[in-house]
């Protein structure tokens, strides 16, 4: 039998028996380690530099530093490690905050310890994963646009680049935090076309991956 690659993970929160309780619950899971934790982000950051985590569980609501100031942090000189958000708030303007700042995945803390183990993997993979109910509270505060909406194409020229139906289709699956089996699945197309459509949408909208695409899907009201 092939051993699944073990996920290393760094808990950030300040709240000892929050920080027990998600060491326990994730310990559980043979393919993820908790390798470290830290009550605060100054030292923290200084865990996840020594122990270089794949995965790190960043509370919002830190002492002195706080999550987002800790993420932008980090992103100055780590842009591999993979960053969930945890908070008790689903705060438009809050969600908006942290994924532009770095973060890959945004939950809320009473999501159940099973599928924060899957939300970890997936993570771990490169999915942006956004709450499903987060995703559409976020979505609605912001007015809509043209469905076959134009972006600027990267020569900033005066011409224009729509994204396709489909592709705006699999925009709305992506901003939703799904992977490519899982858009491959929605759509009923293979997982090798969800990935060039998803690979189309970001050289369309001049992005980098996954996260920046969705951050701008939902900055700018595209779905």
């Amino acid at each position: 039998m092939i051993k699944t690659r073990e996920i290393k993970v760094v808990i950030i929160e300040d709240f000892k028996l929050t920080r027990v309780g998600l060491r326990c619950a994730l310990n559980e899971n043979e393919d993820i380690s908790v390798v470290g934790e830290s009550e605060d982000a100054i030292n923290g950051l200084k865990m996840i530099e020594q122990t270089q985590p794949d995965v790190v569980l960043m509370d919002l609501g830190l002492p002195g530093m706080n999550g987002i100031e800790a993420i932008i942090k980090l992103r100055e000189t780590n842009k591999i490690t993979k960053v969930i958000a945890l908070t008790s708030h689903d705060r438009e303007e809050e969600v908006i905050a942290v994924l532009s700042a770095g973060a890959n995945a945004y939950c809320l803390k009473d999501i159940d310890p099973t599928k924060l183990a899957d939300v970890i993997r997936d993570v771990a993979n490169g999915v942006c994963w956004l709450d499903a109910e987060i995703a559409e509270k976020v979505l609605r505060s912001f007015p809509k646009q043209e469905k076959m909406f134009l972006l600027n194409s990267k020569s900033q020229s005066e011409n224009q680049v729509p994204l396709t139906e489909r592709e705006y289709e699999v925009l709305k699956h992506l901003v939703s935090g799904k992977s490519n089996t899982e858009i491959a699945k929605e759509l009923i197309v293979s997982v090798h076309t969800a990935k060039a459509h998803v690979c189309s949408i970001l050289q369309k909208m001049c992005v980098n991956d996954r996260v920046q695409a969705a951050v701008k899907a939902v900055r700018e009201g595209i779905v």
